[in-house]
């Protein structure tokens, strides 16, 4: 930063001079629309979201930054160097002056524009950018070494911060499938230890029954454990405040210590049937969601639930809970297949060793989840630190 300060003082000592963008660069918007889209067309095809599609045919060919005419106002930028197509509701920014650098005016616009649009704007969001918007805004023009030197600091950040989020992506996924290994290793028994099938085990109950979307409500007098919590947690979160209302008359099952939840459908087979326990005595009803399944202990002391949320969530019970769903579009758990599942019953000192350790590696396993994400959001505040000074320039209102 040193250096382009330096740079600056030298090249352009009484400031930069300001240009509205419609004076440096044609702007318009592309004609193509999503149904266009090809999985495997030759050409980038730009949309109004992050995601780029292909396409067969281009429209043009050329250095712009394109924005989205509508949807991520000021949070999604793009900026290319050759052939593609743009969506019809995309705008597309071509400088014909030879005095910008595009990818200069790109970071420029990541730092600038969506205040610029907010100030303009007589709301406190902005659901779509009109063409002037584009064209009256105003941006930096130093002399192109200026700008070629900040691109080449401002493209090794960008470099550095996508570098060190896959290796902390990689450090998660490693941590995550030591996880899965140890916890598979002690959850697969020998044939000394007893089976059960599960419809033995304990008794097989639904969800909420008879109930309407409008049912469903923040103003519900009664709690109730959402797909989603089952999904994501192996025990239950018990304090989640999903609401239902449920009528002083209604037979409703609510859960107890120590049911084991389970997903009744997914998309996806692999993602079918995923369990969570509830670990904690509930002082107040919580009913369960009409979408998954539950199963109730006979006997509560045979299945220690601190065991059980580890144990259902294990390859040797996937395994087994993955063939008792079936489906084309949506795959749906059986109940009368699911009751024939093979429930290990190791003796429960064992079930408490086994808890421990993998609560043990869970709580590192979870720990790093919550750090890594942070020293990812440090780095981008530093980075977005230095951007913002790198962008910021004195006007030389002399031009």
């Amino acid at each position: 930063m040193n250096q382009i300060g330096a740079l600056i003082k030298r090249l352009a000592p009484a400031g930069v001079p300001y240009q509205r963008i419609g004076d440096l660069a044609q702007v318009g918007t592309g004609s193509s629309d999503r149904k266009d889209a090809i999985v495997d067309g030759e050409y980038p095809f730009y949309v109004r979201s992050k995601d780029v599609m292909r396409i067969d045919s281009f429209e043009f060919d050329e250095d712009a930054i394109l924005i989205p005419g509508e949807g991520g106002i000021g949070e999604i930028f793009h900026v290319v160097s050759g052939k593609y197509a743009l969506h019809q509701r995309a705008y597309r920014i071509n400088f014909l002056s030879a005095d910008i650098d595009t990818r200069f005016a790109y970071y420029y616009f990541l730092v600038h524009f969506k205040q610029f649009i907010l100030r303009k704007a007589v709301s406190a969001t902005v659901t779509s950018i009109r063409k002037p918007m584009i064209t009256d805004f105003r941006i930096p023009v130093p002399p192109l070494k200026v700008q070629r030197e900040i691109v080449r600091v401002l493209d090794q950040f960008t470099h550095l911060e996508a570098e060190l989020e896959a290796e902390l992506e990689a450090e998660l996924e490693a941590r995550r499938r030591q996880y899965d290994y140890y916890r598979d290793s002690l959850l697969t028994f020998g044939s000394d230890i007893e089976r059960i099938p599960l419809g033995e085990f304990g008794a097989i109950f639904g969800g909420l029954t008879g109930k309407s979307k409008a049912d469903f409500s923040s103003d519900g007098n009664a709690r109730f454990a959402s797909y989603k919590n089952v999904f994501k947690n192996i025990a239950l979160n018990v304090e989640a405040n999903d609401r239902v209302r449920v009528g002083p008359s209604e037979r409703q099952r609510s859960l107890s210590y120590g049911d084991i939840v389970f997903t009744g459908s997914s998309e996806s087979a692999a993602e079918v049937g995923m369990t969570s326990v509830v670990t904690e005595r509930l002082l107040e009803p919580l009913y369960l969601n009409s979408f998954c399944i539950g199963v109730r202990p006979r006997d509560e002391g045979r299945l220690d639930p601190e065991f059980s949320k580890h144990l259902f969530r294990s390859m040797p019970m996937r395994s087994q809970i993955i063939k008792t769903a079936s489906g084309v579009t949506r795959i749906n758990v059986s109940k009368a297949r699911l009751a024939t599942i093979s429930v290990p019953l190791p003796r429960r000192t064992e079930q408490r060793r086994i808890a421990a350790i993998l609560d043990s590696f869970e709580s590192l396993t979870n720990s790093l989840s919550d750090s890594l994400p942070a020293e990812l959001r440090a780095r981008r505040k530093q980075y977005e630190y230095y951007r913002e000074n790198l962008l910021t320039f004195a006007e030389d209102r002399h031009e």
